[in-house]
């Protein structure tokens, strides 16, 4: 069956370097940039030009090495930023101005001293500007999830018809629930003018945990672009993560979705990500964490070395790790340290394994984990018939 492509937007080297401590110098994000296109991203977010000359440097040279991918570069809804963005996006195979403003209620009162007219007049103002030096203009109408439906369709038609090519509605605070994010989204499919000239994109934060869940939720009511970053650094809890969204997609066909991402890089650019930032990936990290595919309990070691599918729904290989781990601790069950056993050598008869295993216990409540080393140890101790073990 046909699947759509749903774009991959990278911002790693924008929304994810805005971690603390995280930042990143030219030749780092020049690295970074390479990867990402290598990786197969649709569309890289190289920076936000005006911030810094150091960043306005930066966008201007990934613009020049990125060979497939769209390069994109930030702007406020500012003329001066909006100028300058075009000035870093020059050389750009396809370069792509993202310009916007903030459209909920807390945001147009508290932070723009605005009403609701004057911030369409300026959101209209900036695409129309954008659209004089790119083709490719994308609003973003931010605090979208906090920001009434109705209000939400009146500004993003303006700007389709300003010129926008891209709308991204962004749960900025990581406030909404899959539902009412994946509602809005079939809520503006359904009531913008125009909104056939345009991509719908999903930019979730993760301060309740639900970016990923959100931009799923978004793409199966019709969005087409998900805005993410390796593994899921950003603002505050982070923001969607990469590597999550596009197995996600991959793992469930039915939906009739998938990316352009080469995944078998998946877990190489995470650590290549997270070593030039810093930024140590949590061991439980879904997809690319180092216990994403390793096994402790006795029950799963068994059920995996019997057939990997009845506890992984993903073939380690699909995202760049080699194999899954057996991790021999005290709730490890013989199976396990059979396996692991023969790995360093040994080929143990039913007999020979009860009483490795009786050692192996002793040696497991002393140590959080039994490593190759220890096995040789405990195979010896056990005073089996050494001979006998090939």
């Amino acid at each position: 069956m046909s699947k759509d492509i749903v774009q991959i937007f990278d911002t790693t080297l924008r929304d994810g370097e805005q971690v603390p401590g995280c930042k990143l110098d030219k030749n780092q994000k020049l690295v970074i940039a390479q990867r990402l296109d290598e990786l197969g991203v649709d569309i890289i977010e190289a920076g936000f030009p005006i911030s810094s000359p150091g960043d306005f440097a930066s966008v201007s040279e990934i613009a020049k090495i990125v060979k497939n991918a769209i390069v994109c570069g930030l702007t406020r809804a500012v003329k001066k930023d909006i100028e300058v963005a075009a000035e870093a996006l020059k050389s750009a195979r396809i370069p792509r101005i993202h310009t916007g403003i903030g459209t909920s209620d807390s945001h147009i009162k508290h932070k723009f001293n605005s009403n609701r007219d004057a911030i369409i007049e300026r959101a209209v103002r900036a695409v129309s500007y954008a659209k004089s030096f790119v083709e490719d203009v994308e609003f973003y109408a931010e605090d979208a999830g906090r920001t009434d439906n109705e209000f939400l369709a009146r500004i993003c038609e303006a700007v389709v018809k300003a010129g926008a090519t891209v709308l991204n509605i962004p749960d900025t605070t990581g406030y909404c629930l899959p539902e009412e994010y994946g509602a809005k989204m079939k809520y503006l499919k359904e009531n913008v003018a125009g909104i056939h000239k345009a991509v719908l994109s999903c930019h979730c934060h993760n301060d309740l945990g639900l970016a990923t869940a959100n931009s799923i939720s978004g793409v199966i009511n019709g969005a087409r672009q998900i805005e993410c970053t390796i593994n899921g650094l950003g603002e505050r809890a982070g923001n969607t993560a990469l590597e999550e969204v596009v197995m996600i997609l991959r793992q469930h066909p039915t939906l009739g979705l998938d990316t352009n991402i080469n995944s078998k890089l998946l877990y190489d650019t995470s650590q290549m990500v997270s070593q030039k930032m810093g930024m140590m990936v949590q061991p439980n990290k879904a997809i690319v964490g180092a216990n994403a595919f390793a096994h402790s309990s006795g029950i799963h070691q068994d059920g995996v070395i019997k057939n990997r599918e009845t506890y992984e729904i993903i073939d380690p290989l699909d995202v760049g790790v080699n194999e899954s781990s057996i991790v021999l601790t005290a709730r490890s069950g013989r199976a396990a340290l059979a396996y692991r056993a023969k790995k360093v050598g040994y080929e143990l008869t039913k007999v020979q394994l009860d009483t490795v295993y009786q050692e192996f216990l002793k040696y497991a409540d002393r140590k959080k984990e039994v490593v190759d080393g220890d096995i040789h140890e405990i195979v010896e101790t056990s005073k089996i018939n050494i001979e006998s073990v090939s």
